[in-house]
């Protein structure tokens, strides 16, 4: 069992920049990939970045590389997003989430943190 705690969303200015953390329990987190997707009002959940547990590969859609960048450190059991330049687009839910595969499909990852919301103002 895994369990994931998202953290460090919250209000804030366009063009400033957030990290997002991601605390996980459970001695498999280490072997397990891991992602984020996010959910703005009234759409689908979106992927939005996902990295591998043994050699740190990363992936991301057009929508999101370049200002987004994940990463992990298993020592800690903990995930990150980093987000820079933030635009009221980028206004959503955001979820931690850890399976065993590299997918940007929702239904294919495992566990599923509650979210944190990320609220973006001009």
């Amino acid at each position: 069992q895994v369990q994931l705690v998202e953290s460090g969303g919250g209000l804030v200015q366009a063009g400033d920049s957030l990290r997002l953390a991601c605390a996980a329990s459970g001695r498999s987190f280490s072997t397990l990939y891991m992602g984020w997707f996010r959910q703005a009002p009234g759409k689908e959940r979106e992927f939005v970045a996902a990295i591998s547990w043994y050699d740190s590969s990363t992936s991301y859609p057009d929508s999101t590389k370049g200002r987004f960048t994940i990463s992990r450190n298993n020592a800690k059991n903990t995930g990150y997003l980093q987000i820079d330049t933030l635009k009221p687009e980028d206004t959503a839910v955001y979820y931690c989430v850890a399976g065993r595969s590299l997918t940007p499909t929702a239904s294919a990852w495992t566990y599923w943190g509650q979210g944190t919301q990320v609220t973006v103002f001009s």
